[in-house]
């Protein structure tokens, strides 16, 4: 543990790998800020002294995932041509379900605060499920454009179909229920005709 008054490297971080490792665990009810710093192994007040309280914490910790997928998503338009185009998809829309993903979005469904926060940044422009849809349209266009993706393909609606799935699988999976990804993978190989 951390002594009192000695900084703590790259706290946000740390504590977001806690609450990853407890909601996955234990399931959402065990997150307290508490539980968090324990698990993180630092000061007990270190959650409410970089954030404004749990809700703003869990919050920030929804949307950091949610740029992190929307960084690798715009990523794929320097795949265009390489390995296969399931497999860079599979990159991306499996990359949502890592890090404690269906966890993570049923802790933030069950704290109406955090989902308020997490709304008004996306609405705000954070980057969120639509960033992500957006790079998975302009990739799957260009691969079109390759002849790699079958002209029949309407990139819009696949890249919507895959979003779309990701996030009803995160919402309705919880910890210890069968594994979400093989679906989505499967979903992938259907739409872009693998």
């Amino acid at each position: 543990m951390s002594p009192r008054g000695v900084a703590t490297p790259d706290v946000r971080e740390r504590l977001f790998a806690a609450a990853e490792r407890i909601a996955e665990r234990d399931g959402p009810g065990a997150l307290t800020s508490r539980a968090v710093t324990t698990e993180a192994g630092c000061a007990k007040g270190l959650l409410h002294t970089h954030f404004a309280g749990l809700d703003a914490f869990i919050a920030e910790l929804c949307l950091d995932r949610f740029a992190r997928t929307a960084e690798k998503a715009r990523a794929l338009a320097s795949l265009t041509g390489r390995a296969t185009v399931q497999e860079n998809l599979e990159t991306v829309v499996l990359a949502l379900f890592t890090s404690g993903g269906p966890a993570i979005s049923g802790l933030a469904m069950t704290r109406p605060a955090a989902t308020t926060r997490v709304r008004q940044a996306l609405e705000s422009g954070a980057p969120g499920f639509t960033a992500v849809q957006d790079a998975i349209t302009a990739y799957l266009t260009d691969e079109q454009a390759r002849g790699r993706v079958p002209s029949t393909v309407d990139a819009p609606t696949a890249a919507l179909a895959m979003v779309g799935t990701a996030h009803h699988l995160l919402m309705t999976t919880w910890p210890d229920a069968p594994d979400p990804r093989p679906a989505m993978t499967r979903l992938v190989g259907v739409l872009v005709g693998g």
